[in-house]
């Protein structure tokens, strides 16, 4: 058996990784600035991760959501007091996508309503509903394409509000910033404008953290930079440092139900002993704060480098979510770092490269990246 060949890959197989480095399987060393698509937030093999996890493995690495597990109980209480969120409630189950599928169902349960509003250039996922508001007709097949789903720009809140007031809108669904879309950045005005706009016409505003929250944009979640409070909030990819783990943190206003949402692996012992660890550096080794000040210090020195740097146009973002906007296509700057220079990035658009480190990263690794772009711009 093949495997199903749909990811256009570097040739480089990446063996070990500790801190914000990896290496290959030929002992070359690499400046992780990707994370592994944003995942790797406490940094690569960190001590204290791995001991939780491997002592919750030599216990009991997995059992349904049958019986009580403790350690659910401990994460919401820990997660609901870090993120500012303690009267929520918490649902466990194993992927963005999967998280932004039970968010819009949950909308939908409440309101009793189909259509969903997203914004343009959004990515909440490759699966039914969760591709259906991903606005990249490629990845939409045709079983998906149900109709439910208006694309809208982001910060365009008259265009929200209009489509809001016909009444049959279920839930609005942003990226405070925008991942794939290009590191784009809602407006507070624009946020909590829609956020009034939701309460006054019956709909529930999603904020979808996938990429932007825990801790990346320098606060705990990126809406709030912006003074807003959603009625659900998904998050997953740092939530658990590689390990598959993800989750919807819902309002008291929503009231369960037995059986209304379910997921056989979600929130099991392994994965919350793994996001339990996880919060655990965050508190430990403060690193929302150092998301935020190390986060300053880099995009302060890329808006520098972008004053003699011709080919840098605009640097977005917050925190350690950072888009720089290239006058030329990504691919040979993304190619010549990864294989002269030995840093992994990410991109977006045509572009853009998209940095996403782990989020331990120090001024000292920011100094060695621009380094390193800059030989790359050099030799171009």
């Amino acid at each position: 058996m093949k495997l199903f060949d749909v990811y256009p890959l570097f040739d480089i197989n990446i063996v070990k990784g500790k801190g914000c480095k990896v290496w290959d399987d030929k002992g070359q060393e690499y400046l992780d600035l990707y994370g592994g698509h944003a995942v790797i937030s406490i940094g690569h093999s960190h001590p204290h991760y791995i001991n939780k996890v491997t002592e919750q493995l030599s216990q009991l690495g997995f059992y349904s959501n049958s019986v009580i597990n403790p350690l659910q109980q401990q994460l919401a209480e820990r997660l609901g007091r870090i993120s500012g969120y303690d009267d929520y409630q918490l649902f466990l189950i194993n992927s963005g996508a999967e998280a932004n599928e039970n968010a819009l169902k949950l909308a939908s349960f409440a309101t009793g309503r189909r259509r969903v509003l997203s914004v343009s250039k959004a990515f909440h996922g490759r699966t039914s509903l969760a591709v259906e508001a991903t606005d990249n007709p490629k990845i939409v097949a045709p079983v998906n394409d149900n109709g439910h789903v208006t694309f809208l720009p982001l910060n365009d809140l008259p265009a929200w509000e209009d489509e809001l007031a016909k009444g049959d809108v279920a839930a609005c669904m942003i990226e405070c910033i925008q991942g794939v879309g290009g590191v784009n950045m809602a407006t507070a005005e624009f946020a909590q404008g829609l956020q009034a706009a939701c309460r006054k016409f019956g709909a529930k505003l999603i904020c979808d953290e996938i990429q932007c929250g825990y801790g990346r944009s320098g606060k705990f979640f990126a809406h709030q930079w912006l003074g807003i409070r959603p009625d659900l909030i998904t998050v997953a990819k740092g939530i658990a440092n590689g390990f598959p783990m993800a989750g919807v943190l819902i309002s008291p206003d929503f009231k369960p139900v037995y059986g209304q949402l379910g997921t056989t692996f979600g929130g099991n012992h392994l994965a919350c002993s793994a996001a339990l660890a996880v919060l655990d550096v965050f508190e430990q080794e403060q690193l929302v704060d150092n998301v935020a000040s190390v986060g300053a210090y880099f995009i302060d020195q890329l808006k520098e480098m972008q004053r003699s740097e011709p080919h840098v146009v605009e640097v977005r973002g917050r925190g350690l979510m950072i888009g720089i906007v290239l006058d030329i296509p990504h691919k040979e700057v993304r190619s010549r770092l990864i294989h002269e220079q030995h840093c992994f990035t990410g991109c977006a658009s045509t572009n853009i490269l998209r940095v996403l480190p782990p989020l331990i990263l120090s001024r000292a690794d920011v100094d060695d990246f621009i380094y390193r772009l800059k030989k790359v711009f050099a030799s171009l």
